[in-house]
């Protein structure tokens, strides 16, 4: 089952290593990042779980829960728990999803089988408080993710939820934004009294509205 931008993420009930999840319960009125890696006791995976328990913090300051997921069964996933402290320096307290019977891999169309018809592949999906799929990732098994772009695109989701703006190519979090082509001059004299730039009548840039 393909899933889109836009869409109600699928809801499900499932056990984790912090105990049975209750999906949509489960994310409440925060936002939501579900990664799923291929297997566990491999290496990108061991690195790619120690790098989100170490940036967990800067999703918790998003209003943002993190959860990993693999076909592996939740009894793996604590065993490996100590792997990750161990090679990584950082403890994993987010929950890991089990899903050796494959029931969220599927509603979320994580495993491939032209890549691998066993493994999920990397997919990210950040989820907002409204419970809609807001970004969709895909990686192959080979190519470690970076959690840093994806912290990078929830600021931006949060920042032009609440603006009429979109984010440039490579922005971070207090550059200059872009303001919307539907924005007439006139509105954006109003809406950005920080003041513009028109480089082109559809480029007009702005300081970022929240700083």
């Amino acid at each position: 089952m393909a899933i889109h931008l836009g869409e109600i993420a699928p809801d499900f009930t499932q056990d984790s290593t912090s105990g049975p999840i209750h999906f949509h319960e489960w994310i409440g009125t925060s936002w939501c990042v579900l990664f799923s890696h291929p297997k566990d006791f491999t290496p990108v995976c061991t690195t790619e779980l120690g790098t989100v328990a170490k940036l967990e913090g800067e999703f918790k300051k998003r209003n943002c829960k993190v959860i990993g997921l693999s076909v592996d069964s939740v009894a793996d996933h604590k065993r490996w728990l100590a792997d990750i402290h161990e090679t990584q320096g950082h403890a994993v307290q987010f929950p890991m999803l089990g899903d050796p019977d494959r029931k969220v891999s599927t509603l979320f169309d994580m495993i491939h089988p032209k890549a691998n018809d066993t493994f999920t592949v990397r997919s990210v999906f950040i989820i907002d408080p409204h419970k809609k799929v807001r970004l969709i990732l895909t990686y192959p098994a080979s190519a470690g993710r970076n959690f840093t772009e994806i912290l990078r695109t929830l600021d931006s989701l949060q920042l032009t939820d609440k603006f009429r703006v979109a984010t440039p190519a490579d922005w971070k979090d207090g550059q200059d934004v872009i303001i919307v082509p539907a924005v007439t001059n006139d509105e954006a004299k109003k809406l950005f009294p920080k003041g513009f730039k028109e480089l082109k009548p559809y480029l007009r840039v702005t300081p970022q509205p929240n700083r």
